[in-house]
């Protein structure tokens, strides 16, 4: 065992760690740091990087003028009908387009743990510090560092103020009058999500400052997650041999770095508040736009001596409140609100709070952050108004902010008990290698900072849009969802559709893992999606040709656009028209069977069972011969939109032949013998056509039309396998370990020196395929799969090397933290940061559960092969 770990530790990355402390993975962005002060209690698995850490390698974002000649002369009329649409969104209906190729989003190198719980809205502290990307107005971000968001030091010794910083790098041409230009050097900032910690050691002082952020993301909670609030902990460590008066000050603008920032209105007050024995006090920071309106708080606890400055204006050198704080370590506490903010006028706040820390010793403070929008409309501007899932719990009047200050500052130390409780059996592993420790806590960020949204079901919403009774049952109002909420994401922060399908495909692992009711819950809105229609018919970009929005009876793309109106306008996805692709209503299947063998929950499988019919129903008209097996249509008609597959084909073909053999699952359990002979017909005759069109003795080719690419190699041609073996059916298929050795070799080591991943499609003479602009690209979440598919056949070290590739490049390489995008080529250029498909590497962590766990089978049925399943984990259940 000793040495089977061993190696898997060499094959995967794992290594020794350093004499610094830090995994020698890290030992690049660590290079630059001097000081030997590790930071109070800071673990030692995560994402570490000094604050002066430059990364070397700066790439661009993909765009329209990216398109090689060659793929150029094949979407001309897609460039040119995009380009029409594009400008009436922009132009005339001053929107943002859904995707915009015209204005993709620069590569910014700064981004850290987000802020928040599940669905709030998000506010995102960058590894340096700043605050610097904002989701506060649901699923619509801007990208702003607000200067004045800042948190200072004094050190004060005998009534002597001897030290005061401005704990930022930065060095802004406004507010001149603070002490800025922290050097980085004497610092780090070390992430492991929802936990993120910043280390300071203040030169010549002999002091060691470390900030811990904490936010409510905790599994199997749907209170505490989904809270707006977040905690920052200040450990101070004293070194020297006579005490020091310590204040740290939180400075917090009323705003975002939006330009409604200085619409004026806006005001803050100062408040009292006490509760259950404890006191909390702070400042209100009230942004009173028209739409959306919410107030901002920072509060600390009173046990502690801390004042405020309710208000001042964060321009100019804002000496007078530097000299405040300088002055005596506090800040001066006026009573009573500040006036509104006159146009063009923006307003901060400041809280200082203050500790004695004896020599050699050590002292804390406590700072909370929450930001209360309880009631949301979306872009539409629509009458219909949702509210945010803690409404429940915190009331939706718009006066909870200082009650969500309150509640953090008096129970985080029970989040970071129960956080601990998850994460440390997986970070006391030592048979798994440090960057995927890092890798599958951090990608988690995007489960909250996905532009994600979690509201109450409305009293008199209909999810099936008045259908239910025509199909099988469906309730027009699930008790997961009128008991959980409803729950959706983006498909990328750059890619604004909720919940796009064939995408979540891969991301759901992580939501079904950790909160499977929201997983449930997505699923019933789907559902309710399926037996819905809208005739208004559209110009899809792709074809040119013009189509429903939305067909009955097939799974949607998406739920809508948050710039729009989501679950209401569906499909906001208007490049091709998605009904006719083939992959979305097989992945419903899938998912409706897994996430029955993972939760064990019969209702929900006697709901969605008259579903799965319907949508394999629709598509069986996509097999065309008659042969059991679905074709391709000759565009590209599935979760790969830019790359054209024709007739039968490995991707396509596999998930299908997976739903089918789900369907016979299902049909065995709901005691349904005619429908489970029908599939069981067609599973026979379709898996030898399968075989018999695709294999070729080393893998699945691309697909069977004979065309001159026909024979590449698809890194994701196992996905079927995939989501059976998920699904404790599929083992023994000899073709897919020989498939998946296959693409290690050519898509994983015979890619970039076997360091970046692996690339969606290989020649097998071993070039990429750039027959498309999406066959040469790595796709992040498609790695994770891959990586999972084989854990799952029993390839640990070459799934753990596959995927630490991505980790880091993504991570390491191109300081892409807490975005990772959808896909990267070689060189040059990545597309669409911050991206839902990655949290697919929950799907490893399934597998590596799956295969440590010896269960027993509690129901028959079969696999490709006619392998029984096993039960699920008891962590899911």
């Amino acid at each position: 065992v000793q040495a089977v770990q061993a190696k898997r530790r060499a094959g995967s990355g794992m290594t020794k760690p350093t004499d610094a402390g830090e995994p020698a993975s890290t030992a690049e962005l660590m290079s630059r740091y001097v000081s030997a002060e590790r930071g109070y209690r800071v673990p030692r698995e995560g994402w570490r990087i000094c604050l002066a850490h430059e990364f070397k390698e700066k790439r661009k974002p993909f765009q329209a003028r990216d398109v090689s000649l060659s793929n150029v002369k094949k979407h001309i009329g897609l460039g040119v009908r995009y380009l029409k649409w594009w400008y009436r969104k922009t132009q005339v209906e001053k929107k943002a387009p859904f995707i915009d190729m015209f204005r993709a989003l620069p590569l910014r190198q700064i981004y850290g743990a987000p802020l928040g719980g599940i669905g709030g809205g998000t506010i995102t502290r960058g590894w340096r510090g700043e605050f610097c990307r904002w989701q506060l107005n649901p699923g619509m971000y801007h990208y702003e560092t607000v200067i004045a968001n800042q948190f200072t030091v004094c050190l004060r010794r005998g009534h002597q103020t001897v030290y005061q910083q401005v704990l930022s790098v930065e060095r802004p041409s406004t507010l001149q009058g603070w002490n800025w230009g922290y050097c980085g050097e004497y610092a780090f900032y070390h992430a492991l999500y929802p936990r993120a910690w910043t280390v300071y050691h203040l030169p010549g002082q002999n002091v060691t400052l470390t900030c811990r952020q904490v936010s409510p993301v905790i599994p199997h909670d749907y209170k505490d997650s989904c809270l707006p609030v977040a905690v920052l902990i200040w450990d101070i460590e004293n070194k020297n041999d006579y005490p020091l008066d310590v204040s740290i000050m939180f400075t917090m603008t009323n705003g975002s770095g939006h330009k409604d920032d200085k619409s004026g209105g806006h005001w803050n007050e100062p408040f009292h508040l006490e509760k259950q024995g404890e006191s909390v006090s702070g400042v209100l920071l009230h942004h009173c736009t028209p739409i959306n309106p919410y107030t901002l708080c920072i509060a600390a606890r009173e046990q502690v001596r801390h004042r405020y400055q309710t208000a001042f204006l964060p321009k100019g050198t804002c000496e007078t409140l530097w000299s405040d704080l300088i002055s005596d370590g506090r800040l001066d506490s006026p009573t009573g609100s500040s006036p509104p903010t006159q146009k063009g006028e923006k307003v901060a706040a400041a809280l200082a709070v203050s500790c004695l820390v004896p020599a050699q010793g050590h002292n804390s403070m406590e700072f909370s952050l929450a930001w209360d929008m309880p009631r949301i409309t979306f872009g539409s501007l629509y009458v219909y108004v949702c509210y945010r899932r803690y409404t429940r719990f915190f009331g939706s009047q718009g006066d909870s902010a200082s009650s969500l200050c309150h509640y953090g500052l008096t129970h985080y130390q029970d989040w970071e008990t129960r956080i601990e409780a998850w994460q440390t059996p997986i970070l006391e592993d030592s048979s798994l290698p440090s960057w995927y420790k890092s890798a599958l806590f951090n990608e988690l960020y995007f489960l909250v900072d996905g532009g994600t949204v979690w509201v109450e079901l409305a009293e008199d919403a209909d999810i099936t849009g008045s259908q239910s009774c025509e199909y099988g049952g469906l309730p027009a109002q699930p008790s997961v969802i009128k008991e959980y909420g409803r729950f959706a994401y983006l498909e990328g922060q750059e890619y604004r559709m909720y919940n796009t399908y064939d995408v979540h495909f891969y991301a759901s692992f992580a939501l079904i893992m950790l909160w499977p009711k929201l997983a449930l819950s997505l699923q019933y809105d789907i559902a309710g999606c399926v037996v819905q229609q809208d005739l208004t018919e559209r110009l899809n970009l792709m074809s040119g040709q013009y189509s429903p929005v939305k067909t009955r009876n097939v799974v949607p793309h998406d739920i809508g656009d948050p710039d729009d109106e989501p679950w209401l306008r569906v499909n906001a996805y208007l490049i091709h028209d998605t009904a006719n692709w083939k992959d979305l209503n097989l992945k419903f299947v899938l998912h409706v069977y897994r996430d029955f063998y993972l939760t064990q929950d019969k209702q929900y499988l006697e709901d969605m069972w008259p579903i799965c019919q319907v949508v394999m129903d629709s598509e069986m008209k996509f097999d065309r011969d008659g042969d059991g097996l679905i074709e391709n249509s000759g565009f590209a008609d599935q979760t790969y939109d830019g790359w054209t597959v024709t007739g039968p084909s490995a991707y396509c073909g596999g998930l299908w032949l997976a739903s089918v053999c789900v369907m016979c699952k299902m049909a065995r359990l709901m005691d349904n013998n005619s429908v489970y002979h029908r599939y069981k017909d067609i599973l026979d005759r379709g898996s030898a056509a399968f075989d018999s069109l695709l294999w070729n003795g080393q893998y699945y080719n691309y697909d069977s039309s004979g065309r001159e690419l026909s024979s590449s190699v698809m890194s994701d041609q196992c996905a079927g396998q995939w989501l059976l073996r998920a699904s404790g059916l599929g083992e023994g298929e000899y073709q897919v370990r020989r498939a998946l050795k296959s693409v290690f070799e050519l898509n994983v080591q015979g890619f970039a020196r076997g360091q970046m991943g692996a690339v969606n499609g290989m020649r097998p003479e071993g070039v990429p395929d750039r027959s498309s602009v999406q066959s040469d690209e790595v796709w992040v979440g498609v790695v994770y799969g891959l990586a999972a598919t084989m854990i799952h056949e029993g390839m640990l070290e070459e799934g753990f090397r596959t995927a630490e590739g991505c980790y880091r490049t993504v991570w390491e390489q191109l300081g892409m933290a807490f975005q990772t995008p959808e896909a990267y080529c070689e060189k040059g250029i990545f597309r669409s940061l911050a991206y839902m498909r990655p949290l697919s590497i929950w799907a490893m962590q399934l597998a590596l559960d799956s295969r440590r766990h010896s269960w027993g089978p509690h129901c028959q049925g079969n696999g490709l092969n006619g392998a029984s399943s096993s039960s699920p984990p008891s962590w899911v259940k």
